[in-house]
Formats: structure tokens, C-alpha cells, sequence
């Protein structure tokens, strides 16, 4: 049985809704769920812009292309049905929408090898394994094998991964030019300078949000992405910043994605072409049977293991570990996530998978499934109201994630950094994610040197048999560079 943890509040459920999503019973309040669901959604809406520019902006093997509005509103589709889903199913405070990393993979690497049509198919198998595993109980199992230190690890490294994607989303940070002839890999803003209105923008943002945390008020993150919402609004109506790209030239003092502005057209009618537009069995006529089994091999251990550190991270942030490091129902998070990865495919919007900016809505409050019905509801209406969704820029909803990612970081204190045996793996975990911009590499990495470091010291038994495993499919996932290169 678990042990979950209650919070702070008071148990007594008030009706029905608190009962079945357990909300007095975690210490939370509907307000809190409502704040903390509006959180996440603001801080991870970009997919439903993101997404589309990814994918329709790759060709597949036909030089195909797929509508870009279609992408929109199919990735407004799944996220919003997928993510209630969790909430009612898991009742886990977990968002679900198109994973970055994985779209890319699938748009650049996959596609242009056979059809789209074929590439989604993939996709589906995909997912159709990952909830083999969950139904057999395997994906569970190699979660409890993994140390609690170990997944502490993992919660901070996603934290501090977090922040890197807040400070590179708002070209706060940014990647020095080689023309710069300096082995500097990153510098800050525009050749060590914020010269760019959108940098400062950023900064007031993220600063105010700061204050508003330290000083507790109700509602800080949400608060500074609406606050900053509205002051880039003003300022990209006054100086005329644009986007960060104009007909295709460079403009490195623009927004970086989202232009804020008053949107013309507030409601649009969704188009929902894309639905069902997969091919099970073409990718393995066209491409070959080794081919797309690399494919499948390289999402399936990408979607396997970036769920396992988004659920523990997000799990951390609101206490809702038991003392093994497990969240409540693990089994039907897990599930849904599988459920979420083969509904991508089937609408052709790529894999969807947990999201860790769930983690924002969690510091704003949200302990339960009631928060993804919000989240889950202003998808849906995302659809409809694609206009609005991008008046918040990268630099507004990144001010959420610095701050998430201190959050997050404060758990590294139960790491005992004196046993080298766990203090090394937790550390390879920690800095790969960040620095390698993959949670799967960060979790790949410790438990490989985990394996390695007990084996070596004599304390193999010490090791969760499923734990060999597990080490053994990363090596192979690492490696997966010259076997791909020898297969083709």
C-alpha cells in the first residue's frame, strides 16, 4: 500500500469531485487545482505553435508536407483529450501534449524515409508496446528498480534542465556564433549584452516573479506570465520588435517566437483533417524491417524513460512521493502516457508524452487530476481560440520556468554526496540533462555508472536485476549512432 503524503490541510472531503480526486485529502484546494492548471497551460501552450512550425516545416519521403493549421489544431486535440485523461484516470497533476525532441526526430529522421502516413504508423507501434509493458507490469518494475537517490537525481537534473530551456526560450542565453573563434559554447544575450527589448521584457518578468514567490503570494507564477504577457504587449506596440525571424532573415532583437499583440481573429474553426491518417505496415515495406525497428527502438526508450523522470520530478515538487520515490497510481499514469504516445501518431501529431512544465502548475498549487481539467479543458478550447494561445510569448512563459527550476533543485539536500557509489551516477544525471538537452541521456548515464560503479566495487548483488537490463538497452541506445550508420 502506499504512503502517500497528505499535506498540509485538512482530509475531510467537502463532495463527490474532492473525494474522487482526493483534493482536501492532499492538502489542496479547488482554487489551488484552478491556479495550478491555468499555470501549466500557459507555460507549455507554445506546443500548439511549436508543433506545427517542427512538423510542417519537414517534407517526408514524397516531399510531402503537412498542413501546418491541421498540425495546430490535431496538437490541441490530443493534448487537451489526453491530459484530462490523466486527471481523471491517474488523477496526477501530469499535462500531455506532442513531445519536443521526439516530433524532431520524427519529422527530420523518420518522415523524409518513407510517408507520413508511415512515419505515424511507427509512432502507433510505438506506443502500443509502451502500454504492453505497462499491462505486463515491466515498466512499473524497472521504475522501482532505480535508487530513490538515483531518482532524486533525476528530479534535479530535469530542474535544472528546466532552466536552461526558460533562459535559451527567452534569449536571455543563446548559442556564441563559430565565427566568434572562442570555444565559448554559450554567452549571454547578443555577444555578451541584453541589447533587445524582449531580453528585458524577460528579465522584469522573471524578477517581479521572484518577488511575488518570496513574499508567497497566491497565484505568483501565474501571475508573472500574465503581468509579463502584458508588458510585452505594450512594448512590442510601441517599439515594433517583430519575430525573431523576417521572410527568413535573422532578427536576433526579436521575439522568439510568439509575437504579443492583440490578436484580429479571436475564434477559428479547427481543422481536424489529420485524424487517422496512419499507416501501420508502410514504414516496414518501404524503409525495411531493421530500419524501422531502430526507429521504433530509439522513441520507444525516449518516451520510456523521459515519463519515468518527468512523473518523479513533478512528483517531488508536490510531495506526492511515497518512501520508495513512487507517485500514487503509478500503474495508469504510465498507462496513459502509452495511451497519449500512440494518439499522437494516430492524428499525426508525433508522440505525445508527459510534460515536465506540469512541474509550474504544481508550484502554483495543483496536488491532483482536477488541475488537468482545466489544463485539459483550455486545450480543447485552444482549438478554437488558436489566436489567443499565441498573444504569450517564449519570454513570458519562460519567467515560470527558472523559477520551477529552482524549485525542483532544492531536493539535491537528501543526496548523500560522500558515497561516490550514488553521488557519481546522481551527478552524471544531473548536469547530462541539462547539457545534452535530454532526459533520457541524464537517466541513461546514471544508471549505466551506477551498474558500472557497484560491479566494480564488488556489489553486484546490491543491484536490481532489472537494473542490468535497463544499463544494457542504454548502451545499446547510446551506440545507436554506428549501428544506424552500419544499417544504412
Amino acid at each position: 500500500m502506499d504512503k502517500r503524503p497528505t499535506g498540509t490541510g485538512t482530509t475531510v472531503a467537502r463532495n463527490r469531485f474532492d473525494r474522487f480526486f482526493e483534493i482536501s485529502a492532499r492538502g489542496s484546494t479547488l482554487s489551488r487545482e484552478v491556479r495550478g492548471g491555468l499555470a501549466t497551460f500557459f507555460t507549455m501552450g507554445y506546443i500548439v505553435v511549436l508543433n506545427p512550425l517542427i512538423l510542417g516545416n519537414a517534407v517526408d519521403g514524397d516531399g510531402r508536407r503537412l498542413a501546418m493549421a491541421a498540425i495546430a489544431a490535431a496538437t490541441a486535440l490530443v493534448a487537451g483529450v489526453m491530459t484530462i485523461l490523466m486527471g481523471v484516470a491517474a488523477r496526477f497533476p501530469l499535462a500531455l501534449a506532442a513531445g519536443l525532441g521526439v516530433n524532431a526526430l520524427v519529422a527530420y529522421e523518420i518522415a523524409p524515409q518513407m510517408t507520413w502516413a508511415d512515419a505515424m504508423g511507427l509512432v502507433v507501434i510505438e506506443g502500443v508496446l509502451i502500454g504492453i509493458l505497462v499491462l505486463t507490469g515491466l515498466r512499473t518494475a524497472v521504475f522501482r528498480s532505480v535508487p530513490v537517490q538515483l531518482k532524486t537525481a533525476i528530479g534535479v537534473g530535469i530542474g535544472l534542465f528546466l532552466t536552461i530551456i526558460g533562459l535559451v526560450d527567452s534569449g536571455f542565453v543563446r548559442r556564441v556564433p563559430d565565427i566568434a573563434n572562442t570555444t565559448v559554447p554559450v554567452g549571454l544575450g547578443i555577444n555578451g549584452r541584453l541589447v533587445s527589448w524582449p531580453a528585458l521584457v524577460f528579465v522584469l518578468g522573471l524578477l517581479l516573479t521572484l518577488v511575488l514567490v518570496v513574499r508567497r503570494v497566491k497565484g505568483a507564477i501565474l501571475i508573472g506570465i500574465f503581468a509579463t504577457t502584458l508588458l510585452a504587449i505594450v512594448v512590442e506596440a510601441v517599439a515594433k520588435v517583430g519575430p525573431s525571424v523576417v521572410n527568413g532573415v535573422p532578427n536576433p532583437k526579436g521575439w522568439s517566437l510568439n509575437v504579443p499583440a492583440v490578436p484580429e481573429t479571436v475564434v477559428d474553426v479547427p481543422d481536424l483533417s489529420l485524424l487517422g491518417h496512419f499507416n501501420v505496415l508502410g514504414s516496414w515495406e518501404r524503409a525495411g524491417w531493421l530500419v524501422a525497428l531502430m526507429f521504433v527502438f530509439t522513441l520507444l526508450i525516449t518516451d520510456f524513460f523521459d515519463t519515468m523522470g518527468t512523473m518523479v520530478a513533478v512528483g517531488q515538487e508536490g510531495n506526492l512521493l511515497d518512501d520508495k520515490g513512487m507517485p500514487p497510481r503509478t500503474r495508469e499514469i504510465l498507462l496513459v502516457d502509452s495511451v497519449a504516445a500512440a494518439a499522437g501518431g494516430a492524428a499525426s501529431v508525433s508522440s505525445n508524452t508527459s510534460y515536465i512544465e506540469s512541474a509550474a502548475g504544481v508550484a502554483e498549487g495543483a496536488r491532483t487530476g482536477a488541475a488537468n481539467l482545466v489544463t485539459g479543458g483550455l486545450f480543447l478550447l485552444a482549438m478554437f481560440f488558436a489566436p489567443l494561445v499565441v498573444v504569450v510569448p517564449f519570454e513570458a512563459a519562460s519567467t515560470a520556468l527558472i523559477v520551477v527550476g529552482f524549485l525542483m533543485m532544492t531536493t539535491i539536500r537528501t543526496i548523500d554526496w560522500s558515497d561516490y557509489e550514488i553521488a557519481i551516477p546522481a551527478f552524471l544525471t544531473i548536469v547530462l540533462m541539462p547539457f545534452t538537452y535530454s532526459i533520457s541521456n541524464g537517466i541513461g548515464a546514471g544508471v549505466i555508472t551506477y551498474v558500472l560503479l557497484k560491479v566494480v566495487r564488488g556489489k553486484a548483488r546490491e543491484v536490481h536485476p532489472l537494473l542490468y537490463g535497463v544499463a544494457v538497452l542504454f548502451v545499446v541506445y547510446f551506440m545507436r549512432g554506428p549501428v544506424e550508420a552500419l544499417i544504412y
